[in-house]
């Protein structure tokens, strides 16, 4: 259980990673499968060179930059479609990993990694371990939460929503493309760094079907939590990555094959994109649907209208009980002058 909780946590940067382009930019970014590994095999080579494992993942970081804006640039400079393009940085990405790693396998257990003084305090698989990953993974969250309230966060969702509209406002859509593409590939390329260092290797295969995890977490996690704002957004994509370890977790020890973990990733995918379609969630008490109930219950306590004994407003008359329906956008005093009508000709 402490392991999937911190399989969890760490996954929690490429679900955010995620979240960044297919959410936020709508844009269906494959260079995931690619980036991961090419993270994993950064730190991997320089850790094995000698170089200190923070750097080593900074420079992860780096790499997975640089893949993001290639898939940008190939999109937004080469007119190829956001699809295509990420599949082709991905497939190039497949053999840059084999030049980086020099063989498909890198062994790091006899190495210094980020998690050698938590394992050498025998605090991983422990609460300890747990806290210290979820205090990391906020950061990131808060980081990105605070990204997106400015202005070019605000630019860049707006390019998700409608490009043709802030390109009429004078953004670069091109631009803040390439950089959302790069940001998102270096968070998960940071999380291919920290999964190489956890798990004690690199392989060229480890990025394989990432994206379908990705796509995994950030739908669990927005099924449950919503996304009526960005940090309920984001925070979902967070929580959906551990969600998802726990339930392959669960579903390990009930004896699932593990060579069946692809489909249960993707059945997941499916039950978490037709259960809101069904109406199942909305008759389900979720999280989502307290804090929409919340921001109503406040609302209505903040409504002058709805305080006892508050004056109503000069000119205005209470429609009657029993009178026909008020057509929607009629207003207050257009309603009582109606209603006064009806009287007079009784």
């Amino acid at each position: 259980m402490f392991g999937a909780l911190e399989l969890g946590l760490i996954y929690g940067a490429m679900a955010l990673g995620v979240y960044l382009t297919f959410k936020v930019l709508n844009f269906p970014d494959l260079t995931v499968d690619g980036s991961f590994t090419t993270g994993g095999a950064t730190a991997a080579s320089l850790i094995i060179a000698g170089v200190n494992p923070f750097l080593a993942t900074l420079a992860a970081i780096g790499a997975g930059l640089i893949a993001g804006y290639i898939t940008g640039l190939l999109h937004t400079k080469g007119g190829i479609d956001g699809l295509l393009a990420g599949i082709l940085t991905m497939i190039g990405l497949w053999s840059i990993n084999l030049r980086i790693m020099g063989k498909a396998n890198l062994p790091l257990l006899r190495e210094d990694t980020v998690f050698t003084p938590l394992r050498e305090n025998m605090w991983l698989g422990t609460w300890v371990s747990i806290a210290v990953l979820l205090i990391f993974t906020l950061i990131l969250k808060f980081a990105i939460d605070w990204f997106l309230t400015t202005d070019l966060g605000l630019a860049i969702q707006a390019n998700g929503n409608n490009r043709q509209m802030i390109r009429s406002l004078g953004v670069n859509t091109d631009n803040t493309t390439m950089l959302t593409l790069a940001l998102s590939n270096g968070f998960v390329a940071l999380c291919g760094a920290l999964i190489a260092q956890y798990q004690g290797f690199s392989d060229i295969s480890m990025g394989i079907g990432l994206i379908l995890v990705g796509l995994a977490s950030v739908i669990l996690g927005q099924a449950v939590f919503g996304s009526r704002n960005i940090f309920m957004a984001s925070l979902g994509a967070l929580m959906g990555s551990v969600i998802y370890r726990l339930i392959i977790f669960l579903a390990l020890r009930a004896g699932l094959d593990t060579n069946d973990m692809k489909l249960t990733t993707a059945l997941l995918v499916v039950v978490a994109l037709l259960l809101p379609r069904w109406g199942f969630l909305k008759r389900v008490p979720s999280l989502r649907s307290r804090g929409n109930r919340a921001v109503s219950g406040a609302a209505a306590v903040g409504d002058p209208a709805n305080e006892a004994g508050a004056q109503v407003p000069a000119g205005t008359v209470d429609v009657p009980a029993g009178t026909t329906d008020v057509p929607a956008g009629t207003s207050a005093r257009t309603a009582g002058t109606a209603a006064a009508s009806d009287q007079k000709e009784d």
